[in-house]
């Protein structure tokens, strides 16, 4: 039996390229949901004002990438964490699973943040830890239709989750003949706390970015009025964006491949659109 570990890790994206991938933005209103594409980032920085700031939300220490790679086009971040991650329900029984399937056990990941880490653990604790698999596009609906199935052999699929993660991974696994081991090791909550001031200067930025459901919905905990906050939301991702959208939020940008380049064309968007009203 081959034990496939699949890892999620929260992914930090991978590092930011010159090149500005397609994105979509969807504009919600009564009436309509329209898309566009991005133009070249050169545009965006010429009309967008430098005092203009974007608010950055992941859980602390965890933002300086997208903070520096938006420092390259002279944008300056606020930053003010929405979640942060605590122990789940099975976090105990990881290691005991995951030694019954050492040293034959392969790593699977969503996305190619996730493979970095990996990548880093083996560089300092000199352990083996390669990746065997990443899907063509970093969702979990791609990774359970993508991931490799050796013939009719069983293969057991253990899937470290967040409490909050839907069914989508397991059930797709499952379908195409995978045994799936879920252990919900993490989950996001609120902040304990969020200063006040640092909150009214998020208020009145141009954008903020999301890299989850769960700091969409902080966000608009945070909001008093959500209908009368016009701004917009740029999303790490199609996952993310959705959630927004379902919690009423107006303007809603988010790459079609998720990762760090196409998260800062989805900020560069929301700005320029920002700075054409």
């Amino acid at each position: 039996m081959a034990l496939l570990s699949l890892s999620s890790l929260s992914p930090l994206p991978p590092p930011c390229s010159s090149s500005l991938q397609l994105h979509t933005r969807i504009s919600l209103s009564p009436s309509k949901i329209g898309a566009s594409s991005s133009s070249s980032t050169s545009q965006v920085i010429k009309n967008t004002p430098s005092n203009l700031k974007v608010v950055v939300t992941r859980e602390r220490g965890k933002n300086a990438k997208l903070i520096n790679a938006l420092a390259e086009h002279g944008i300056n971040c606020l930053e003010l964490p929405l979640i942060q991650h605590t122990q789940g329900p099975d976090l105990d029984r990881l290691s005991s699973v995951l030694s019954a399937g050492t040293p034959s056990v392969r790593i699977g990941v969503v996305g190619v943040g996730t493979a970095s880490i990996f990548e880093n653990l083996m560089q300092s604790s000199k352990q083996s830890l390669d990746v065997a698999f990443a899907p063509s596009k970093a969702t979990g609906k791609v990774l359970a239709s993508e991931l490799p199935k050796d013939g009719n052999k069983r293969c057991t699929v253990l899937y470290p989750a967040s409490v909050k993660a839907s069914n989508e991974i397991e059930e797709g696994l499952s379908n195409r003949g995978f045994q799936v081991v879920r252990l919900n090791t993490y989950t996001t909550v609120p902040v304990d706390h969020v200063d006040q001031i640092v909150l009214e200067e998020a208020l009145s930025a141009p954008v903020v970015a999301v890299a989850s459901p769960s700091a969409v919905r902080a966000w608009v905990n945070l909001i008093s009025e959500p209908d009368s906050w016009s701004n917009s939301i740029a999303c790490i991702g199609e996952t993310t964006a959705s959630a927004a959208k379902r919690l009423g939020l107006k303007n809603v940008y988010f790459p079609t491949k998720p990762g760090l380049d196409g998260w800062v064309g989805s900020i560069l968007e929301a700005l320029r659109a920002y700075d054409s009203f």
